[in-house]
């Protein structure tokens, strides 16, 4: 009984002290704050990155080099995590994400940006970019960040154009090699209205779809075919569906990465800081596989089997001139001549 006595003073004691503010004080403000922007001790700031395509894709892997240089530069302070194939949705939720704050990053084509920005329909004339050296000085120059910034008022910091490539057109029905063998099939496009009305112009039938669905339509012939860089024909294995691919080149379609304005602010300097610099370093590491996998993809499509027709861009071009004149009130002629080199 005297020793169970004994404890029980001892304890009152300690919680006696305990109340008196014998313990160590707590800044419970700055506790919350570090909570709410991810700097409390052993926690760390998670980035996501949403992208539409493919694991192994040009997106992904160039979000994966971003990751890692991030994670370098911050000493493990940020987690970036990326979620490819759209976990996050298609690319015009994932931007609509970043608009109101509830995704991070994103790495998506300038496709549905004129959704956003006109300035952006620029990138979807027909044969307006060649030359993806002189594209890339223009868009990392003045009038480049012009563009980028139209995205601003949307809440929107637009980092850094990256690259999707040039856009080829394939199916599973014959060889095109002009402007006239595309006409009366059902070609898969983006919800983008230059390049409906270029297929149109081709006299196609321009078929707007969600790239989810893309694959399995082409296998069960409710479109003839689509038009996409060669990375993304084959990181999606569309080999399986389509036998004929023709380098027609049509329109060169750089991407964007993007961070959603609130979430950049809320971070410490030093995590801005590191994300402008990884996303330097890994634009130019996505460019560069880029072209490496242009001029390697060619022949290992032909291995699968598949024709790989060249054209005479020439014809092309002088097919789809028409574009020019109709969205001509609609697009910075400035533009046009910076990219188109003139």
């Amino acid at each position: 009984m005297k020793k169970l006595l004994s404890m029980f003073l001892v304890l009152t004691l300690i919680l006696s002290m305990t109340a008196c503010g014998g313990g160590e004080k707590t800044d419970t403000k700055a506790a919350d704050s570090n909570a709410a922007t991810g700097t409390a001790s052993g926690e760390k700031i998670v980035i996501r990155v949403g992208t539409a395509t493919e694991m192994d894709s040009h997106y992904t892997l160039g979000a994966q080099e971003f990751e890692k240089k991030v994670e370098e530069y911050t000493n493990g302070k940020v987690d970036v995590q990326i979620f490819p194939s759209g976990q996050l949705g298609n690319e015009r939720d994932m931007i609509e994400g970043l608009s109101l704050g509830t995704l991070e990053m994103v790495v998506s084509s300038t496709g549905p940006l004129p959704n956003f920005s006109k300035d952006f329909q620029v990138f979807d004339l027909p044969f307006l970019i060649t030359d993806r050296e002189k594209a890339y000085e223009v868009m990392d120059g003045e009038i480049g960040q012009k563009i980028l910034a139209t995205l601003e008022p949307l809440g929107i910091k637009a980092l850094g154009f990256w690259e999707n490539g040039f856009r080829n057109v394939s199916n599973n029905s014959k060889e095109i090699v002009t402007p006239e063998d595309v006409a009366g099939m059902k070609i898969r496009t983006m919800e983008n209205p230059i390049h409906i009305a270029t297929f149109q112009q081709l006299k196609a039938i321009p078929t707007p779809m969600a790239w989810s669905e893309v694959f399995t339509a082409l296998q069960q012939g409710t479109i003839d075919g689509q038009e996409n860089p060669l990375v993304i024909f084959n990181s999606n294995k569309l080999y399986e569906a389509q036998k004929y691919l023709s380098l027609t080149g049509h329109v060169y379609s750089p991407a964007v990465m993007m961070v959603s304005q609130s979430a950049f602010d809320s971070y410490p300097q030093d995590v801005q800081d590191a994300i402008i610099k990884a996303e330097l370093e890994a634009r130019t590491w996505e460019r560069n596989f880029c072209i490496k996998m242009d001029k390697e993809l060619v022949e290992t499509i032909k291995s699968y089997g598949v024709t790989v027709s060249e054209v005479d861009k020439s014809l092309w071009q002088a097919a789809c001139q028409p574009i020019y004149e109709k969205y001509a009130s609609e697009i910075n002629q400035e533009y046009v001549s910076a990219l188109k080199g003139n």
